[in-house]
């Protein structure tokens, strides 16, 4: 049995589409997955309803309060008790869900996170990433896309070890090839936290480390993930949706850019906890959340925590 946490209220658009994004998800999953529904309950049952949905399948956990965006996260967290993020947590910690996902505030959900399941031991920084299409069909996993935008060459030195392990345990990629975002290709090349960490990262036998890759060879075949700080990812990041957007907006339609679409993966889990977060986009819709869920049942299945815990032993 598989218990998804969703936080019904999180999100620019909730809890309209994130009650149609749990529909459309629970079409997709098998009988043994259950989705916990955390929000208001009566409009969460008034929302089902409109949405022709029994409750089966489904579980719902009132919450009575929402950290919104524009609250401070900390003192949001702490304050709002009721929250969708605070009982989310409080069920994620008591393991009475598996996974937990929300397209909320990410401030506040970061607080949750170090206040409850917390860093894995030996872990510096989390860190969570974001695929980017491949024309093989395939991706590249970026990391840190924001949650870290000052980081030192040992934290990036983890983070090739958190995205080796979920490249191959979530991805299914067979000794994954890591590369250090540059401005060129040679050894030398960087500033002093790339340098640094060049040097850490060479003949390391943690990762495949395949040296320094730059910023055209994130669609290639070459690299399979790449680290960096997450003021330069969350940078890479934001570009790529831009485009993404322009080619939409032009009437440009091609299979391989509506990859570049963020509603195709949904959300990305926090990388070096002890359980299963998962962050989606503020701006999600129906389809981003569907896919949050199953993302979150791919997390849970391969057990990610556990096998950077046994890792880091």
């Amino acid at each position: 049995m598989i218990r998804i946490g969703l936080d019904v209220m999180g999100g620019d658009y909730a809890p309209g589409v994130t009650v149609a994004g749990a529909v459309l998800a629970r079409q997709l999953l098998p009988d043994e997955v259950t989705i916990v529904l955390i929000g208001d309950r009566t409009q969460t049952e008034d929302l089902l309803a409109k949405q022709g949905a029994g409750i089966s399948g489904f579980e719902i956990v009132h919450a009575s309060e929402v950290i919104e965006m524009g609250d401070h996260p900390s003192k949001a967290f702490a304050q709002k008790v009721n929250s969708s993020i605070n009982i989310g947590f409080q069920l994620l910690q008591a393991g009475k869900i598996d996974g937990f996902a929300s397209a909320g505030s990410t401030g506040a959900m970061m607080v949750g996170v170090m206040y409850t399941v917390k860093s894995i031991p030996g872990i510096i920084r989390p860190a969570i990433t974001t695929p980017f299409p491949k024309q093989s069909g395939k991706s590249t996993l970026l990391l840190d896309v924001g949650l870290n935008p000052d980081c030192k060459p040992d934290v990036l030195y983890q983070y090739g070890i958190l995205g080796s392990l979920y490249a191959e345990h979530v991805y299914g990629y067979k000794n994954p090839k890591v590369g250090l975002l540059n401005i060129g290709s040679e050894d030398e090349k960087g500033n002093l936290l790339t340098k640094a960490a060049f040097q850490a990262m060479v003949g390391t036998k943690h990762f495949n480390f395949i040296g320094n890759v730059e910023g055209n060879d994130i669609f290639d075949e070459r690299v399979d993930v790449i680290v960096c700080d997450g003021f330069v990812g969350n940078v890479v990041l934001k570009q790529a949706e831009a485009f993404h957007e322009l080619l939409k907006h032009r009437n440009l339609e091609d299979e391989y850019f509506a990859r570049f679409n963020f509603e195709n993966y949904g959300g990305t889990p926090v990388l070096g906890i002890n359980s299963n977060v998962i962050i989606g986009h503020g701006v999600s819709n129906d389809i981003a959340i569907k896919n949050m869920i199953l993302h979150t049942k791919g997390v849970i299945e391969a057990n990610l925590p556990a096998k950077i815990k046994e890792f880091f032993k």
